[in-house]
């Protein structure tokens, strides 16, 4: 159709580019991290930060559904569940895969713009193996990432649908890939084999490995040095690594009860962390300690999402339903409940309690969010006053 013709020239177009919560740290660390510059906060008086974050937080007061898509098409719900929802470098398109093997591109606008039961997707690849999640390259907008259960790390040319190059070293299923927003080279990848590695788009093996230990979950560089990446894992902590000292950690975050499922940078200096222990928990970098503990949602067994936009922060929870919450509120400040779908006829019917959000995705600097349940259903939702 001539509206794929133009996505995938879209896509084409930059495709040529050249590619109790505490902290402890090891005794015999001597790193440190590079000093912080102020992003302004620190220049204001308190009551002008104060100010400023009342208004963030009084903007917003309501999730109001805006359109939704079908990321499956099978009857079993099993077979449906989207692992992953990553918008791409423009925040044109967006990407989704789960356990169908299927990376699957939507166009956001069209979408939007034509509310229907039945959206197809502009570009769709397929794995050999399940998928559990993607990274979009933040300079080459074609160019995307996928982990998945057979511990592949691979990229793919979204305007083609080919896989550009593989990653074969982890011996177990890889939980979480990334690429560094800074270095488009550079990729990080995290395995229930326990191992960090950290890989270039120029070689074909992995240019450094942490080994933690215990599973890895999930894995985030920071969004300003690249050679900073942070960790969460089966043992409970969150690991932040200086890339050109990987003997030790920086820091080892801890105070979860359970795994942690997924890090995200809300800057960087902070990070946020989710568990299977039902808690969102932030912390600093620099102060070293748990600023905030988020609770509200409930997840005791499921990856459920998580995704940061300024000052606020989303998660899935297995009640099915997506909860936002505010930086500086340890309580959430809005919700979303989604409903069950018939398989057969993709009508909404009345909850049976086993259906969980799996994955959560903000519009970078936007108040527009993607979630996904364990149905495939992906509903675009937007935060009004």
């Amino acid at each position: 159709s001539s509206s794929s013709s133009s996505v995938v020239a879209s896509l084409a177009s930059s495709s040529s580019l050249s590619a109790s919560c505490m902290a402890s740290s090891p005794s015999t660390s001597v790193l440190s991290l590079p000093s912080s510059t102020s992003t302004g906060s620190s220049s204001r008086s308190p009551l002008d930060q104060f100010t400023q974050c009342l208004s963030n937080f009084t903007r917003y007061s309501k999730m109001r559904f805006v359109a939704s898509v079908r990321y499956g098409t099978d009857s079993t719900a099993q077979t449906s569940i989207v692992s992953s929802i990553e918008f791409d470098r423009d925040d044109e398109f967006f990407a989704t895969a789960g356990v169908s093997k299927r990376i699957k591109i939507f166009d956001l606008n069209y979408i939007v713009n034509h509310p229907q039961d039945i959206h197809y997707p502009v570009r769709e690849m397929v794995s050999r193996s399940k998928l559990s999640c993607l990274s979009w390259n933040s300079y080459i907008k074609a160019h995307i990432a996928s982990s998945d259960y057979e511990g592949v790390v691979a990229i793919w040319d979204a305007s083609t649908g080919s896989v550009l190059s593989s990653f074969e070293e982890h011996e177990k299923r890889v939980w979480s890939v990334d690429f560094a927003a800074t270095d488009p080279s550079r990729l990080a990848s995290g395995s229930d084999d326990g191992k960090v590695k950290i890989w270039s788009v120029l070689q074909k093996n992995s240019v450094a490995t942490i080994d933690s230990k215990a599973n890895v979950c999930c894995v985030k560089f920071n969004p300003v040095y690249s050679h900073h990446v942070a960790f969460g894992s089966a043992d409970h902590q969150v690991h932040y690594y200086d890339l050109r000292h990987t003997r030790e950690p920086y820091f080892v975050f801890q105070g979860h009860r359970k795994a942690v499922s997924y890090v995200r940078f809300l800057n960087k200096d902070e990070i946020v962390s989710a568990s299977t222990d039902s808690t969102l928990r932030g912390w600093n970098v620099n102060g070293k300690a748990c600023s905030r503990v988020y609770a509200g949602h409930s997840n005791e067994k499921n990856f459920v999402g998580l995704s940061s936009s300024g000052d606020y922060i989303a998660c899935g929870s297995e009640n099915n339903g997506v909860f936002a919450y505010f930086k500086s509120l340890s309580r959430p400040v809005m919700s979303f409940k989604f409903g069950s779908t018939n398989p057969m006829t993709g009508e909404e019917v009345e909850d049976d309690g086993s259906q969980f959000v799996s994955s959560v995705c903000w519009k970078k600097n936007s108040s527009l969010l993607l979630a996904a349940n364990s149905q495939g259903t992906i509903k675009v939702l937007e935060m009004v006053p």
